[in-house]
């Protein structure tokens, strides 16, 4: 093997390598509600990602139509540690939530974001 097709080679493993881990965020895969869903007042949010996550470092704020805080209950981690399961303390008014969130995966990445739904009257 020449010495360029060693260096092409090992470059190409490097690459490979490190797009791996690029990929290894924890990305919101899926939530109930649905982003931009219009529902009944939820008792509880679920947000499943693609990765475990860490619950000590993650977590969820709602804010309400008022621009207020919702009372929240404590978030737990269920089905292989990937969906973080959010109850809702109290019943919601009709109108628009924002839903942020933030989580640390096991392998130390860390990722943000957040979705909308409304409360049908």
């Amino acid at each position: 093997m020449s010495r360029l097709t060693r260096i092409l080679s090992v470059a190409t493993v490097a690459s490979i390598a490190l797009a791996g881990q690029a990929f290894a965020h924890a990305h919101l895969k899926s939530s109930v509600p649905a982003d931009k869903a219009a529902v009944a007042s939820p008792s509880e949010l679920d947000l499943t990602f693609t990765e475990e996550l860490n619950l000590k470092f993650s977590g969820v704020t709602v804010t309400g139509p008022d621009k207020g805080e919702v009372k929240l209950g404590d978030v737990m981690l269920m089905d292989g540690d990937k969906v973080l399961m959010v109850p809702v303390s109290d019943r919601l008014a009709p109108g628009s939530y924002t839903v942020d969130w933030h989580v640390l995966s096991t392998d130390g990445h860390k990722t943000e974001g957040n979705f909308t739904f409304t409360v049908k009257p």
